[in-house]
């Protein structure tokens, strides 16, 4: 069993998932922020690998993942960075995803990037522009090779069928688009109810977590009324703009999107 599956074994709802990118605010942060999320409370710390043409991202995730690549961020110094990150004990339990595109993870290697993701101690990817056909017949095995988890992204639009197939194919969890649109945009939640609702009755093998548009308590609570939890990125990103504490700025974030009422 996987860290993540663990995860939703133990926490079936209300699971909070909260995306960062790596080398932002500064290059060296990434662990700081990391350590900052678990002591907060986050269930799941997603962290965006940074490209110059992130096409799933809004102006925010854009511009912090401009300031990383400014900053010196790369998928190796990136690597170099969570060396060990399983040894200190806030984060010895965490799950912990990479996200990003296609294009420098290949430049990278591909098999060597899964590799070195593993040996890091990372659970699980979610690369959105990886087609499921390429999935399955190329670079899925590699994935399984090295034990990590394959998140899928479902949106409104997708189909019924598509939706069972890609819950097939992914481990860990499956990410429901909100809506479609980048991230970070004005997501109303009353309109997207018969969407979740739908995913809530398909029964599907994955947990399911909803992203794009959460920002805070009141769209994290209306996204787990129909799903396992929810992600937030634009909204954390935002938190970290030009703080000279990430811990206290984080732990401001997050503990009022977790509290109990």
């Amino acid at each position: 069993m996987s860290r993540i599956t663990n995860l939703f074994e133990q926490k079936k709802q209300r699971v909070l998932n909260v995306y960062f990118t790596a080398g932002y605010p500064a290059l060296n942060d990434t662990l700081t922020v990391m350590r900052s999320l678990a002591s907060a409370g986050a269930d799941l710390i997603e962290i965006g690998m940074p490209y110059s043409d992130p096409l799933a991202d809004g102006p925010v995730i854009q511009d912090s993942s401009s300031k990383a690549l400014a900053n010196g961020m790369t998928i190796q110094t990136l690597f170099e960075q969570l060396k060990g990150f399983r040894k200190d004990p806030l984060l010895a339990k965490t799950g912990v995803v990479l996200m990003g595109y296609m294009n420098p993870v290949l430049q990278y290697g591909f098999e060597k990037f899964c590799a070195a993701a593993a040996e890091a101690g990372v659970d699980g990817l979610i690369l959105p522009d990886l087609p499921e056909y390429e999935f399955e017949n190329e670079f899925g095995v590699i994935i399984k090779k090295y034990g990590l988890d394959f998140v899928f992204l479902v949106t409104p639009e997708t189909t019924n069928a598509r939706i069972h197939q890609l819950d097939r194919l992914s481990s860990g969890f499956l990410y429901a688009v909100s809506s479609s649109a980048t991230t970070g945009g004005n997501t109303n939640f009353a309109a997207v109810e018969v969407y979740l609702q739908k995913l809530q009755q398909m029964k599907l093998n994955n947990p399911v977590l909803v992203g794009f548009g959460i920002r805070d308590r009141a769209s994290f609570d209306s996204a787990c009324t129909y799903a396992n939890g929810a992600i937030i990125g634009s909204a954390y990103i935002k938190a970290l703009a030009n703080v000279t504490d990430i811990d206290a700025a984080t732990k401001a974030f997050v503990k009022p999107i977790i509290q109990a009422k």
